[in-house]
């Protein structure tokens, strides 16, 4: 069949509005996809987490550009957050394809882990400034100390992102906003955003490799959320907080929410 045939709107429009908001915030890549194509779409948990990977590293390539281009990423904390995360990823997704074929019982434990991880997420982005402003209070860790506490940092994510597709965007940006409290927000957002996409890359690579892959799907979701996120980062710098960070926190917890239950 031909695959232009098989483009659906509905799905690249879902791809612009996760797009942009993967561009304005970071955050949005698994955190809003993954439950949308589980929720709405009645996609698979293991399909969705794998078709979401590789979604969030073609999405992010264009907004890393975005921020690259503005000079808003630092490479070096780009570096740190791969050397843990990679190896991680890698392990994980070893470790799902070992495990063999997916049953029901380990489809329902994703969505349980995916809920969980929501859930976090939601937290994460609703008292980002309080955590930012109790990292900012605390003594600066040593150079070693922290550069060792990035690379934790990515291994953590790397198994989580794998597992679920969420951790990246609202945890990530969270972490390094503590652990750099010095450096611009959107310095921190093009970082994480910069580091995303090499992560879910691997990730999305391994789950396609398994056979967790819906490359229709993939195809239509990016028609979208290309122009989004470039649309997004462009516009990032002029984004009302006050009203996106509630929003974002509302969608996640009920999305959460309906996967726990």
């Amino acid at each position: 069949m031909n695959i232009w045939s098989q483009l659906d709107a509905l799905h690249a429009i879902a791809g612009l509005l996760v797009g942009i908001m993967v561009g304005l915030t970071g955050v949005g890549g698994g955190a809003l996809m993954t439950p949308l194509l589980v929720l709405l779409f009645g996609v698979s948990p293991q399909t969705a987490v794998g078709t979401d990977l590789l979604f969030a590293a073609s999405t992010k390539t264009a907004g890393s550009a975005v921020h690259g281009w503005r000079a808003t990423v630092d490479w070096k904390i780009v570096g740190r957050l791969a050397s843990g995360s990679i190896p991680a990823a890698l392990l994980t997704v070893f470790t799902l394809h070992s495990l063999g074929k997916v049953g029901a019982s380990t489809q329902e434990t994703i969505m349980l882990v995916l809920g969980g991880m929501l859930i976090l997420t939601a937290l994460a982005v609703a008292f980002q400034r309080r955590l930012i402003a109790f990292g900012m209070r605390r003594k600066p860790m040593p150079p070693g100390r922290t550069t060792a506490s990035t690379m934790l940092l990515g291994a953590i994510l790397g198994v989580a992102v794998s597992i679920t597709s969420v951790g990246a965007g609202a945890i990530g940006v969270t972490a390094l906003l503590m652990l750099y409290p010095n450096l611009p927000v959107s310095r921190i957002v093009g970082t994480d955003i910069a580091h995303a996409v090499p992560l879910a890359l691997v990730g999305g690579i391994g789950h396609w490799v398994i056979g967790d892959v819906d490359l229709v799907l993939l195809l239509n979701l990016l028609i979208g959320s290309i122009p989004g996120v470039i649309i997004g980062s462009l516009i990032s710098s002029r984004a009302p907080d006050f009203l996106l960070r509630p929003a974002l926190v509302i969608v996640l917890l009920l999305s959460g929410g309906k996967l726990l239950l």
